[in-house]
């Protein structure tokens, strides 16, 4: 029997790189793609460390995946050397924080390119392959981002708003053809660039957020994996996002209270 390929893009660190060692240790051959080859490499090593055989294979290539050419071209080299996804996970992307009207344009615009349409690009490629074959699943890391609005992430909102659009009408248009497709809206990850975000976010996001401790990567990393193993759509690796998503649906006069309240909180206290 084939073991099962999956490529990880933004594997090189974070959730990318959490999910590809789970997977890797599932049994899984595991390619990654991100930008930093020296990242890469040492990623690579990691999840072979992490494999549950000798037998299985690794592959990495550096690529700028919010554009579609180099996107397209790294595949072809992929699918050159046997790494065909049977499971595609889209982790790539970056976290320019700040409040709107301050924030430089290049920062607002870097948060839809690189966390919006490489997110995209991948899927653009593999969807098809997967369609053709029947089978496969396509998994896209949103964040909770994706389905509130937070104070100072104008654009890291709205491309993950826009990640969560498009995988929804995504999951419509694949299901007829057997391919899966799922969506994961973690909180406040601790990874390398959680320690970048905190640098640019405004204060009152801070206060808003109440202390709230951010996750272990592994801990998405394996919702991932689970809702692979589960065809689960939409995973909130975290019971208070669940639960804001949920008030949200129902009750958005409540949660606008909440946060509107957190606000005036923060700019009473002199953040």
């Amino acid at each position: 029997m084939n073991r099962q390929c999956v490529i990880v893009t933004g594997g090189s660190s974070g959730i990318g790189l959490a999910a590809a060692k789970a997977f890797s240790a599932r049994g899984a051959d595991v390619a990654i793609i991100a930008r930093d080859t020296a990242k890469l490499n040492a990623a690579a090593e990691a999840i072979r460390a992490a494999a549950a055989s000798p037998e299985q294979r690794f592959a990495w290539r550096s690529c700028d995946l919010s554009n579609l050419d180099a996107t397209r071209a790294a595949f072809a080299e992929l699918e050159a050397d046997g790494f065909v996804a049977d499971v595609l996970v889209n982790s790539a992307g970056v976290i320019y924080p700040g409040e709107f009207v301050e924030m430089p344009f290049e920062n607002f615009e870097i948060n839809m390119t690189c966390g919006f349409w490489s997110v995209v690009h991948p899927c653009r490629v593999v969807a098809p392959m997967m369609v053709r074959r029947g089978s496969g699943h396509i998994v896209n890391v949103a964040s909770v981002a994706g389905y509130l609005g937070i104070y100072g992430y104008t654009g890291y909102s709205a491309s993950k708003y826009a990640v969560m659009g498009f995988t929804e009408a995504l999951r419509f248009e694949m299901k007829p053809s057997g391919v899966r497709v799922s969506v994961v809206c973690p909180p406040d990850t601790e990874t390398p660039a959680l320690q970048f975000e905190h640098t640019l976010r405004p204060k009152e996001t801070d206060v808003i957020a109440g202390g709230i401790k951010a996750i272990p990567a592994e801990k998405v990393g394996s919702a991932i994996v689970k809702a692979v193993e589960r065809n689960t759509y939409l995973v909130i690796p975290d019971a208070l996002s669940a639960f804001y998503f949920r008030l949200k649906g129902l009750l958005p006069e409540v949660f606008y209270a909440i946060v509107d309240s957190d606000v005036k909180k923060a700019r009473r206290s002199g953040t």
